[in-house]
């Protein structure tokens, strides 16, 4: 049964609750009184979802088994709930074949979690994750770029791109009130059992990483800039643009635009301890491009967390690791 507290409560759903952003944003959610039911691909497998069920002392935490591409498996999840929170996304970098392992599963599983959201009649406002690779990637020339929701990606990585068209066109056709929310590169402690990838990519330069080094490189030469905001923000931002009445349409969360050499140089002045290399001959020293959150900040919201917190947060994180020496 149902306590008196949870009664009247506001129920909200977590697609892809195993995940780095969507634990953080399931937490929140929980701490502000909401009850939560979340889809995960492997409900049987301990290591998957322990953080989660460390979650429900929280308050009411409900797991469903779903797969992206099984459109009938969110009906039951999604059934009584306000808000839904579609995080999931198929991610396979490494895949020979991204059209079939990526573009269309990210496509399908937007749209199958749409057609669920169309059928329950609960649903007030669907929340969808997309990512800055879905506005940054344009053939650029020159500094002092502001990018904003105007702008899409064109080409790489089309699956980003392709899945937020996609909603937008099915939200419009079935009158779906949707909000899309357009992270930059993600950081700070996680939930999750294993460090996520956005946090070992942030990190590389004080780790020494040199593949992630490159990496995050190639992320400053495709995107024109490196874009980092702490995780609590992102999720603080899902939910703000969740409750607020007014907002539309797509919407930026980026707290600090910077380069690899910009942000290098504030680690080895930050942290001199970890000796983080300040040459980087190959990689332009400014950023070609801002991300803007103007269209965020003028809703209403604001930033908790600067640059200097959100590395030093995300330092003692991959101390407690023991991913970093102290």
């Amino acid at each position: 049964m149902a306590s008196i507290k949870q009664i009247g409560n506001k129920k909200a759903c977590v697609i892809g609750g195993t995940g780095f952003v969507a634990s953080m944003l399931i937490k929140q959610l929980l701490e502000k009184g909401y009850a939560v039911n979340t889809t995960v691909r492997d409900p049987d497998s301990p290591k998957k979802i322990s953080h989660l069920v460390t979650l429900q002392s929280l308050g009411e935490l409900n797991l469903f088994r779903a797969d992206l591409t099984v459109e009938e498996d969110f009906d039951a999840p999604i059934a009584g709930c306000e808000l839904v929170f579609q995080l999931a996304t198929p991610v396979n970098f490494a895949s020979q074949d991204p059209e079939n392992d990526m573009i269309k599963p990210a496509i399908k599983g937007v749209s199958n979690v749409l057609k669920a959201c169309a059928r329950a009649k609960e649903v007030k406002r669907v929340i969808l994750t997309s990512s800055a690779a879905a506005v940054t990637i344009n053939e650029l020339k020159g500094t002092g770029h502001v990018m904003d929701e105007t702008n899409w990606s064109d080409g790489y990585p089309a699956s980003k791109v392709l899945a937020e068209k996609a909603a937008w066109k099915f939200a419009e056709e079935n009158d779906i009130d949707l909000i899309t929310v357009i992270p930059a590169l993600t950081i700070g402690p996680s939930l999750t059992p294993d460090i996520p990838s956005s946090v070992g990519l942030a990190m590389s330069v004080i780790t020494g990483n040199d593949f992630l080094i490159n990496a995050l490189k190639g992320m400053q030469f495709l995107s024109g800039s490196l874009s980092i905001t702490h995780v609590e923000d992102i999720c603080r931002a899902h939910i703000f643009l969740a409750e607020k009445e007014s907002a539309s349409g797509r919407y930026i969360c980026c707290a600090h635009n910077t380069s690899v050499p910009e942000l290098a140089k504030f680690l080895n002045k930050r942290y001199p301890q970890y000796k983080v290399p300040t040459e980087f001959d190959d990689c332009p020293s400014k950023a070609k491009l801002i991300i803007s959150s103007e269209k965020l900040i003028k809703e209403g919201f604001s930033f908790k967390h600067g640059i200097a917190e959100t590395f030093d947060q995300t330092v003692e994180y991959f101390k407690t690791k023991g991913a970093l020496k102290n």
